[in-house]
Parts: C-alpha cells; structure tokens; sequence
C-alpha cells in the first residue's frame, strides 16, 4: 500500500443550488434504504442499497429493484444476506454491483469492516458469496466499507472503497481479486467515505461523501482526474442539503450512464421525509449534469420524483 500525494486544490467551481417551494415527494422506492448503487443492465436500471431502518445500521440482506424510468420500482426481494456467507454475521452497508465475465458480482460490507464480493448468473440474484473477505479488517489503513466498481473503456475493472483513508486498485479478470502491492491510497479534501469514480471522454470524476451520514450536513464534493487512479484536483461541492426545503443528508452517491445517450444520473439517499434522521434514509434520484468545460454542476434536488426512460435499443451490458 502507498499513500499518495496525487491530490490537488482548485478553486471550487459550480453553480448554486437554489430554492423552491414545491412540496417534497417521497422516493419512489417506498421504505428506509440508504447507499444505493445504480446500473444500466437489459434496458432496466438495477438498484441495490443498504436495508434501512434498524438501531445502529444493524440489517443483514440487500434487496435487488429494477425499473424502466426511475419512477416505477420491481422489488425482486433479497437478493444477499451475508449471514450466508462462511465468514460475515451482519451489518450488511454499501454495496457495489458489476457484470464481467458473463457474471453479476455485488460487492458488500460486512462485520462493521470487511468488504466481500457474492457472484451470481442473474442480475437481481440470488448471489452466492465467494467464501472469504476481498478486503479483510486491518488490511488497510482506515476503515475497510463502502465499496465501488469503476470499469474503464478498456474493459478493466477498479475498486475503490475506504472511510478516512480512500483506496483504489484494478482488479484482477476474475474480479474477485487484485494485488495488493498495487492498492493507491490517498485523503481526499474532507473525505469520510464512499468514494465513486465515473468517465466522460477523457476526463475522470471522483466523488466523495463528507461529514457523517447521521448529520444533516453529509454531502458530496467531487475532483477531476486523467485516470482511475489519479491525480485528482479538487473541485468542489456536488450535491448538498437544502434545508429551506427539508432536505438535509444527502450523501452516498452512485453514477450511471444511461447506455446509448448522454444523459447521466446521480441516485444518492437523504433523510427521508418526513422525520428521517441518519436511520431513517430514503434513496433519490437526479440527473447529473457535465459542462462544457469538463466540469459538473452542483446537482439541484429535485421535488418530483426524476422519471428517465431508458431507451428501447439500451441493451446487455451495464454501463
């Protein structure tokens, strides 16, 4: 492991969130979940999130949803419980999904401070775990949660995952291992965790949630990069509460491309509403906007529900 000084400061530059006075709809996926991951697979968006709702974050399965437009939600039911698993009791947080290999792969938190892998043959499961940890408690420095995949156009897959201290490495084919004398840590300007790389064009995004996800201040701030592994310059503030409109939390990210468009969204949870608090959590989701100039622009939640069809030809693999 190496602690890199591949991080830089720019002058933050975004556009401001603004007010409204709409009245605030729940998510349109009913129910406490938080941390989602979002894909593109078979012409559907496949979700995944932490099961919301119990003392101390304390569920142990993920459940699968698939929707045509982000509006209209299937519940395919559990998808992984880690008590399956031969090495992990509980606390199932975060997980991050990819499709390799003719494979569907969910990356989990387990334990508080392991991070796994299960694989499956269908996107929504059910998922079988390897039977070890990929990222075992102590292996690194900070706290081993909140996985991430970013696969890069060159067909070759990152993970990326950390609390206090974030990591990256490029994982071997079989997605289920990697060196780990090839593990790039750095700090991101206030990090905390659930860091999420994505691509466009020759530029790369790493975004970040920071503060902690039981205060009304959790948000995302982002870099840019030219490559999976950096350097990264600092950017600012992506998406943050507004409190005017009772949104607050609103943090842990995950981006998708629409396959076969430009168009581009951001799921991430918040507070629900109303009367959430950091276990109580809803998941949102909202499109992500990249400038001209290769920047992006703060994400405005939205009072509505985003409803975003993807299109009929968007087929087979996720993007």
């Amino acid at each position: 492991m190496r602690i890199d000084s591949n991080f830089t400061i720019a002058e933050p530059l975004h556009v401001g969130a603004g007010t409204s006075t709409a009245t605030e709809t729940p998510s349109p996926i009913p129910g406490y979940f938080a941390d989602p991951t979002i894909a593109v697979v078979d012409g559907r968006y496949l979700v995944f999130a932490t099961t919301d709702g119990s003392p101390d974050w304390g569920s142990t399965a993920f459940r699968a949803f698939t929707s045509h437009d982000l509006l209209t939600w299937e519940d395919h039911g559990v998808a992984f419980d880690v008590r399956d698993s031969a090495w992990a009791a509980g606390h199932a947080w975060a997980p991050a999904y990819a499709h390799a290999n003719g494979l569907h792969y969910l990356y989990f938190t387990a334990d508080r401070g392991s991070i796994g892998v299960a694989v499956a043959e269908a996107a929504a499961g059910p998922y079988v775990d390897t039977g070890r940890p990929l990222v075992a408690e102590g292996d690194f420095a900070g706290v081993a949660i909140d996985p991430a995949i970013f696969t890069d156009d060159d067909g070759a897959s990152y993970l990326y995952w950390g609390n206090s201290v974030a990591h990256g490495v490029r994982l071997g084919a079989d997605m289920v291992s990697f060196d780990p004398a090839q593990v790039v840590s750095w700090v991101p300007r206030d990090f905390r965790e659930a860091a999420w790389v994505h691509r466009r064009g020759d530029s790369y995004y790493l975004s970040w949630s920071v503060d902690d996800t039981r205060s009304e201040d959790y948000q995302v701030h982002y870099a840019t990069g030219s490559g999976p592994l950096g350097p990264w310059r600092y950017r600012g503030v992506l998406l943050c509460k507004d409190a005017d409109r009772g949104i607050l939390a609103t943090g842990h990210h995950a981006i998708a491309r629409v396959a076969g468009t430009d168009d581009w969204v951001v799921a991430y949870h918040r507070f629900a509403i109303p009367g959430g608090n950091g276990y109580h959590r809803e998941l949102r989701f909202d499109r992500l906007h990249h400038r001209p100039d290769g920047l992006l622009e703060q994400v405005v939640p939205t009072a509505e529900p985003l409803c975003l069809p993807v299109p009929a030809v968007a087929h087979g693999a996720p993007e």
